[in-house]
């Protein structure tokens, strides 16, 4: 009877390590299935984290590096280096014969890239996100071909967008948006400042803006780049000649000839010269030398180096600082 016993105890402990064992390798079988779903589950949290779905200004749905590493944004250079951030790339004209030269100061390391963006060039620099400042920039199938190196986001759908606006996309594409908001406040808050400057020491007076290239004049524009910051932000007098060939402007910058400038009646004018290289030769037509602006000895030069012909905060601002040293005694 107690072998018998023994045997049947034998039996359940058998038994019992059997179920031991059983219930063992489904606990671990159990650990290793939560394992994988937590580190499916942190791989899937970790991949959404790294990059944010953001619709641009054509309707396009955009998945963009949360972090990018090498962004491409011709044309909005000025609004990168005002959030902090150097492109891999800068465009450029005749192989950096133009370039804006106001930015080098921050983008002196940074290459050239054509300012049409060849696709070639573009694939060379391998960017990981590309940004466009207007749809026109990728007409004709072009979104579709960039869309294959890097996602691609268009800013706005005009070719003048309003630059405010343009510093504020720029800064939701990057998760900067209160950077952008502390840029525009601080360029406003120096526009206010420098206005109540000028009507101090200067009065009203009135302005103008105009470029000589390739023997040709052109005057900026009453609501655009420099033409923005001289009369909507500073409050200064429009020229009657300006808004004339503003009413039918298609561009930042509408040629005048100098007949036409003759009857500019701006007692300061801003000269962007790009001819200086050739001799200038224009300046010295007796017509121009009949501006009462250049009669009265009120002319200040620049070079195209100079921020006049572009615009965005940090443009803008040095717009600024020009227009108090020249006018403001």
């Amino acid at each position: 009877m107690k072998k018998l016993l023994g045997k049947n105890k034998w039996i359940q402990l058998v038994g019992a390590g059997a179920l031991a064992l059983t219930l063992a390798a489904c606990g671990d079988e159990e650990t290793t299935d939560q394992t994988t779903d937590k580190t499916e589950e942190q791989a899937t949290d970790t991949l959404e984290s790294d990059t944010r779905t953001l619709t641009d200004a054509m309707g396009n749905e955009v998945v963009v590096p949360t972090n990018p590493e090498r962004v491409l944004a011709s044309y909005l250079e000025d609004n990168l280096v005002a959030l902090g951030i150097t492109p891999v790339a800068q465009w450029s004209v005749n192989d950096g014969a133009s370039i804006q030269g106001y930015l080098q100061g921050d983008l002196k390391d940074v290459p050239m890239i054509p300012h049409d963006l060849p696709f070639e060039a573009v694939q060379e620099y391998a960017p990981d996100l590309i940004i466009m400042d207007s749809a026109s920039m990728v007409e004709g199938g072009k979104y579709e071909q960039y869309s294959k190196i890097a996602p691609t986001y268009v800013i706005g759908t005009e070719v003048n967008n309003d630059w405010r606006d343009e510093l504020k996309r720029v800064g939701e594409v990057f998760g900067k948006e209160a950077e952008a908001q502390k840029a525009l406040e601080d360029y406003d808050a120096k526009a206010v400042e420098a206005k109540a400057t000028i009507e101090a020491e200067s009065g009203n007076p009135s302005v103008a803006a105009v470029w000589l290239v390739g023997g040709k004049f052109f005057v900026v524009s009453e609501n655009l780049s420099s033409g923005a910051v001289m009369y909507g932000d500073l409050g200064l007098k429009i020229p009657a000649v300006v808004e004339e060939i503003s009413a039918s402007a298609t561009g930042n910058w509408s040629e005048i000839s100098l007949e036409k400038l003759v009857e500019l009646d701006a007692e300061h004018l801003f000269l962007i010269n790009s001819d200086t290289a050739s001799g200038s030769g224009a300046l010295s037509d007796a017509l121009w030398n009949s501006v009462p602006a250049v009669k009265a000895g009120n002319v200040y030069e620049f070079s195209p180096d100079e921020s006049w012909l572009y615009t965005g905060t940090i443009a803008n601002g040095q717009i600024i600082d020009n227009i108090l040293k020249s006018i403001v005694k």
